[in-house]
């Protein structure tokens, strides 16, 4: 019997883990956190997994623990982190563990600034419609999975999200160095984590890492229409394979993309340049695995998005609206040109707000040059209070407009005015979305999408 403590259980990746480890028969899990919102609290609650109390607890940490599972959550001087280290217990992070457990399958990576979360679920979304085994790691939930974790015995395949964050409060590697694939995938590169790299060449060289981490005589799957990607292609080692990929070729008809493959069309429920990329990446993917190009297409019809993920929340007959989770630049320039392209008869009201560490920063504002030119109605969101938070300088309403660079574009910072604002706008023959990895400051955005539209 294996006993695994989890510190910093209730971390939206660390939760989904912790499942996925106390579904297996040999092995006992515990935990503790200093906070645990929902769905987590609700998720650990129905397994069992809830701690007792809410906090540190270093007595917890004994000698009959096997192993403790460290979140990103947690401070370098937690107490139980210290017990841990003091009893000599072996401490792993959330990806080395994943690595640990999958170290005898072949380990398919998806890495990208953009579009990773869809293309793992993608691979999977196949992987299970043609009843193929797999454990995996996914960065959001996905439609007809329980879990963003799953480990299995009988599986030979192992499929991660490849995420370029810090592993751990006491490990400053991105997490995806430690996968070491035997199949890479990487979407594109476009400069996010500022406070974490601060130049695009620290940021860029993650990536050149990332492939250098490939297992001997790897595939390397890359967006050919990237200049960073290609480059890092051209460099890797000789007995890495590397293969490009670009938009495959698709028709739009009655509102409905099709990929052409053979001069047939396969219809999809998702659509956008992007997530065709995406789409063209997994199926890449999915040959090196084995599976033939139409099984994979035939797979993919019903697939619908992950969660957030351009994700339509309401339709009439003469309007419908959409929530993402875009944030970056290259994220809200795609997913606000996705829906103009799809809706090309609707006016597009665009709504984005401006929420992560790097969007709020003066020195970052200016990649936001462009990205929302598409749309006819523009507002951009932003709370000085969360500025506040982040202990970060103060940017004005006239900096981000000017950073836009869109004549039109109106610049918010009180969520009621905004909300008031879009409560004003005729919704007939219009197209909605909001984009954001927040909330604007506690609105349920789906509902109040589906109150907007009157659906």
């Amino acid at each position: 019997m294996k006993r695994l403590h989890f510190i910093a259980i209730g971390g939206a990746a660390m939760h989904n883990l912790a499942i996925a480890v106390s579904k297996k028969p040999d092995h006992v899990v515990t935990g503790s956190d200093d906070e645990i919102f929902e769905p987590s609290r609700s998720r650990l609650e129905a397994v069992g997994l809830l701690p007792s109390a809410i906090g540190w607890f270093p007595e917890k940490i004994t000698t009959e623990l096997d192993a403790v599972i460290v979140g990103m959550h947690a401070r370098a001087d937690n107490p139980e982190l210290i017990r841990a280290k003091e009893l000599g217990i072996d401490v792993y992070s959330f990806p080395e563990y994943l690595y640990h457990q999958t170290r005898k399958k072949i380990r398919v990576v998806i890495g990208g600034s953009h579009g990773k979360t869809t293309t793992t679920g993608i691979v999977l979304h196949v992987l299970k419609k043609l009843n193929r085994a797999a454990d995996y790691m996914v960065g959001a939930q996905l439609e007809g999975f329980d879990t963003m974790v799953k480990f299995s015995y009988d599986s030979q395949i192992a499929v991660f999200e490849g995420d370029e964050y810090l592993t751990s409060p006491i490990d400053p590697r991105p997490k995806f160095h430690l996968y070491r694939p035997h199949i890479a995938l990487l979407t594109g590169i476009a400069w996010d984590h500022i406070n974490v790299f601060p130049t695009f060449e620290n940021y860029v060289e993650q990536f050149k890492i990332f492939a250098d981490q490939i297992e001997r005589d790897g595939r390397l799957i890359y967006f050919e229409g990237d200049e960073q990607l290609r480059i890092i292609a051209e460099n890797v080692r000789p007995d890495i394979v590397t293969m490009p990929y670009n938009t495959p070729e698709y028709v739009i008809e009655n509102g409905i993309t099709n990929i052409v493959y053979k001069g047939e069309k396969y219809p999809l429920r998702v659509f956008g340049e992007h997530n065709l990329q995406n789409i063209q990446g997994a199926r890449m993917i999915c040959k090196q695995l084995g599976i033939k190009e139409t099984e994979f297409l035939k797979a993919i019809e019903d697939f619908s998005g992950a969660s957030n993920r351009l994700q339509k929340v309401a339709e009439t007959s003469v309007s419908v609206a959409f929530k993402d989770f875009a944030h970056s630049p290259s994220k809200l320039r795609a997913t606000v040109n996705a829906v103009k392209e799809q809706y090309a008869d609707r006016k597009l009201v665009a709504c984005m707000e401006l929420h992560t560490f790097s969007s709020l920063q003066e020195n970052f504002l200016p990649q936001y040059k462009g990205c929302m030119d598409k749309a006819d109605v523009a507002y951009v969101y932003f709370n000085p209070e969360v500025i506040a938070h982040k202990r970060l300088q103060p940017i004005s309403v006239e900096q981000v407009k000017a950073a836009f660079g869109k004549e039109n574009l109106e610049v918010l910072t009180d969520a009621a005015e905004l909300a008031a604002k879009l409560k004003k706008i005729d919704y007939s023959g219009k197209a909605l979305l909001m984009m954001s990895s927040g909330t604007f400051s506690g609105l349920d955005i789906a509902a109040f999408e589906k109150e907007l539209l009157g659906a």
